[in-house]
Parts: structure tokens; C-alpha cells; sequence
């Protein structure tokens, strides 16, 4: 049996986890531990552990780090935090896993990865030689790329980056993004279902909008969230669902602008936390997605959805034919908006498919097994 942790910090991982966490643990060859920290394990972000136990799996191991400020400080505090707090459950639990899955390029996750490289813990990385210029995690991303031994990659252009960052093209495997599988797996619910979840009718012509801080130069954060708010003022025309920034480097200033100027609204509506099945389900019956989450560059294009990509947060991603870029700026979001209102309709292609990437990975862990005929 192949013994496999899940180190997972936040809705986001996951959510993209999600469709391969459900064949490793109906596959009697793996067996599955999970890892929950950072946000996870946070009240002011919804203490999203919670969802990882109603989707049926246990959460054996908790790690408390993260802090609930926002600070360049803070983070680098909890950075320190969260490295102590792995350091000393590295040391404990080492030797219990044959591979650690890690996913993308959070401050966190990066901490939790580089307090296992003295250990030799031998991690995977999931979407790793990618590129996004407007926030520091590129920087983690890379870090993590660094510190793993096996890369299951979205894009054959990520692959070849990857080669080029380790300088060696062994263990590099080009899968697709895991999370397209969702759309695939995931059972949405109806437009009354998610009416009656949420109080929120997706007949409406809506708006899906998720906005965190752009972490590289984040004193513009302040501008960037008014430009935001007075361009959802402006677009009467359409009921706004928001998915409310993630825990990053001044990620509140645009908290507290959503809230002091939409909490009463009757057509923006601010949701925390919508979990994979609800908010793939909005994606689908949206009108069109604004903001800057990577789930616009990689999942949109499925839902033939088009994407209004704000500023530089995503800067250097590969992208589909669905996403505009533009600048953080009331004018040019309602330049836009009216754009997408006379384009044509899309199509589902998206250059992230590769066809079914739980698939892959798990034949990939099980030849490795097999020609190692040992631990991976």
C-alpha cells in the first residue's frame, strides 16, 4: 500500500484536490492522509476544515499557523509560524508517508514544504512551472518546484519550465489541471437547488466575482478595490455574486471595502466561502466571471464562460481565448462588459485539458511503484 499525504491549506487546494482524493481512497493500493492548515483551520475565513469532513474524508493531522491579520509582517510571521509548527510535525510523522502531495504556490504551503526538505520528504508538486507576476507566490511556486521530486503539470510549456528550473526532466509529468476534472465528477445543482441554498437566483443575469490582492506592489490595493466597487455601482444591469479575497498581504482592505459598501445590498450578494459544488455550479449559469482567481484562467474556458481578467495578479499564465485581459480600472471594466455583450458565444476549449488528469496521476504513482518495486 502506497501511503500518500495531502498537505492542503485553503478552499481553493482543496477543491482542486478533490476529484483525485475520491479514486485514492476508493483504490486499495493508496492510502490517503490528509493534512489540513492555514485557512483550513481559520474562523475569519469560514474554517473551511469543516467542508473537507463533509465530503467524506478524515482529517487526521491539524497544524494551526496562520494569523488573522494581513500584514506584510503577519505573513512573514506566519510564515516562520507555520515552518516551527511542520518542523516539529516532519519530525513526528516523516516517516509515516511515501509521498506528500503539494498544490500551487501559497506562503503557507511553501513553509510547510521547506520546513519537510531537511527531512527528505519526497513531495509531488501539483501545477508547478507556472507564472504570476502580479503576486509573490510566484516565487513560493518556484521555491516549492525546487524542493519536490515529482511535478504533475498543466501545460507542456509549464512542463519544459520546470525541466529548465530543476535541470533535469526526470519526474516531470504533464497531466492537464486536476481541477478540470471537477466539472467532470462534480454533481452541480439546479438553478432552484442553489436558489434555495443560498437565496440567490442564477436565472438573473449574474456576475461571478472573485478579487484578491495583487501581493507584488499591494499598496495600490485600496485604488484597485474602489475601482472594483464603482464599476459593480455601475453595472445595474446585472446581479454580482462575489467570492469573498483569501487570507494574502492586505487581502482585508478589499474585504472591508466589499462589505461597507454592498452588506445591505438586494443584487451584490458576498458569500465566503460557495465550496467546489456551488460555485462550479455558478460558474455555469453566470453571465461571465470578473476578477483575478486563477479558477478564471483554468476552469472557465470548460463552461465556455468568458473571463473579465483584472491586472497583474495572473500576469504570465497561459491562457484560453476566453479571457481579457485588462487593467484595474472602472472605465475599462465597463469597456469590457460591453465588449462580452457583443461577442459571439464560446466554445468549451480550454488549453488546460489534457484529458483527465486523476487518471494520469494515479497510473504515474502506480508504474512508479511498480518499477521501483519499493517506495517511491
Amino acid at each position: 500500500m502506497i501511503r500518500i499525504g495531502i498537505l492542503t491549506s485553503s478552499r481553493a487546494d482543496f477543491g482542486i484536490y478533490l476529484p483525485l482524493l475520491k479514486k485514492l481512497k476508493k483504490d486499495q493500493e493508496f492510502q490517503i492522509e490528509i493534512i489540513a492548515f492555514g485557512a483550513h483551520l481559520s474562523h475569519f475565513h469560514g474554517c473551511t476544515v469543516e467542508q473537507i469532513e463533509t465530503a467524506g474524508f478524515n482529517v487526521k493531522y491539524k497544524v494551526e499557523s496562520i494569523l488573522l491579520t494581513d500584514s506584510a509582517a503577519s505573513v512573514a510571521t506566519s510564515m516562520g509560524l507555520t515552518t516551527i509548527k511542520f518542523a516539529d510535525f516532519w519530525r513526528e510523522n516523516a516517516q509515516k508517508f511515501d509521498l506528500v502531495f503539494c498544490l500551487g504556490d501559497r506562503y503557507e504551503m511553501f513553509s510547510a514544504v521547506m520546513a519537510g526538505v531537511p527531512f527528505q520528504i519526497p513531495f509531488a508538486h501539483l501545477h508547478g512551472g507556472e507564472t504570476t507576476l502580479g503576486a509573490i507566490d510566484n516565487i513560493f511556486r518556484h521555491g516549492i518546484t525546487l524542493a519536490a521530486k515529482y511535478h504533475f503539470v498543466s501545460t507542456q510549456q509549464y512542463a519544459n519550465k520546470i525541466a529548465q528550473l530543476v535541470d533535469d526532466k526526470q519526474h516531470i509529468y504533464y497531466v492537464g489541471a486536476l481541477g478540470l476534472d471537477n466539472i467532470l465528477d462534480l454533481k452541480l445543482i439546479s438553478v432552484e437547488e442553489f436558489k434555495q441554498k443560498w437565496v440567490i437566483d442564477l436565472s438573473k443575469k449574474t456576475i461571478l466575482v472573485t478579487f484578491h490582492p495583487e501581493t507584488v506592489n499591494y499598496t495600490k490595493n485600496q485604488h484597485y478595490a474602489r475601482q472594483l466597487v464603482n464599476a459593480i455601482d455601475d453595472l445595474k444591469n446585472y446581479q454580482v455574486l462575489v467570492t469573498m479575497p483569501n487570507a494574502d498581504t492586505a487581502g482585508n482592505i478589499i474585504r472591508k471595502e466589499l462589505t461597507d459598501n454592498f452588506t445591505t445590498s438586494d443584487r451584490v450578494f458576498l458569500i465566503e466561502n460557495l465550496g467546489s459544488i456551488s460555485y462550479f455550479t455558478a460558474m455555469k449559469h453566470c453571465a461571465f466571471l470578473l476578477g483575478n482567481t486563477s479558477s478564471g484562467i483554468i476552469e472557465a474556458a470548460s463552461f465556455g464562460k468568458y473571463v473579465i481578467n483584472l491586472g497583474d495578479r495572473q500576469k504570465g499564465r497561459a491562457i484560453s481565448k476566453n479571457v481579457i485581459n485588462i487593467s484595474i480600472e472602472h472605465d475599462a471594466i465597463l469597456r469590457a462588459v460591453s465588449d462580452i455583450e457583443k461577442s459571439k458565444i464560446l466554445n468549451n476549449e480550454n488549453i488546460y485539458s489534457n484529458g483527465g488528469a486523476t487518471d494520469k496521476i494515479i497510473q504515474i504513482l502506480k508504474s512508479l511503484t511498480s518499477h521501483e518495486h519499493s517506495k517511491l
